[in-house]
């Protein structure tokens, strides 16, 4: 039988702890953005001038793409994205031969794309658990009715996490202002809505 919701106690003072963590979050972050250390050196930025030069305009564009495959193109990979991906691995090269550890490039580590995968482990870890975040939806449809007092909560938020999981699978797959905005929005609204359940709970 199906147990009675239960009216959260202390409600008030999950969610004070809630705005104090926003509030901590807030005070401990940095100050303005400068870049990291990939992106600031000048031979990675000799590098993104010289290739932007010579591939992004007039017939070195027409060439480039007249050779860029299409889901390339239709997943927005643009010349000057091109660029800075090869010119960061020029770089990490140049680090590695001297022997210093690998930088972080506009505030990420350098990852292997794969056909038209950004970062193609982290792509695939999100598609998966936004995968098992299905199966177990369709699993609790199936085993518990409609009429428990928990069973519309848990739905919108089993859909609030799929949602997350989908754009954390977008944006691994191409790292965009929007799509960086939806993970992390999104993926904000999982962390408000695992607050409310809790309060409801």
């Amino acid at each position: 039988q199906p147990e009675a919701a239960v009216p959260c106690s202390g409600g008030g003072m999950t969610a004070n702890g809630a705005a104090l963590l926003l509030l901590l979050g807030a005070a401990a972050a940095p100050g303005p953005v400068r870049g990291s250390q990939g992106d600031r050196e000048p031979v990675y930025r000799d590098c993104l001038a010289q290739c932007e030069r010579r591939n992004c305009s007039g017939a070195g564009l027409r060439h480039f793409r007249s050779r860029q495959p299409l889901y390339m193109s239709l997943t927005g990979w643009t010349c000057r994205d091109d660029c800075k991906y090869e010119c960061m691995w020029l770089t990490v090269r140049l680090y590695v031969q001297e022997g210093y550890r690998v930088p972080q490039f506009h505030g990420k580590w350098p990852f292997s794309r794969f056909l038209f995968f950004q970062e193609p482990a982290s792509a695939f870890a999100s598609f998966l658990n936004g995968l098992a975040n299905f199966v177990m939806l369709t699993r609790y449809k199936a085993s518990v009715p409609p009429s428990s007092p928990m069973y519309h909560t848990c739905i919108a938020f089993a859909w609030v996490s799929l949602n997350a999981w989908f754009w954390s699978t977008v944006f691994h797959t191409r790292d965009t202002d929007v799509t960086e905005k939806m993970d992390y929005f999104c993926a904000s609204t999982v962390i408000l809505h695992s607050i409310y359940l809790c309060c409801v709970r």
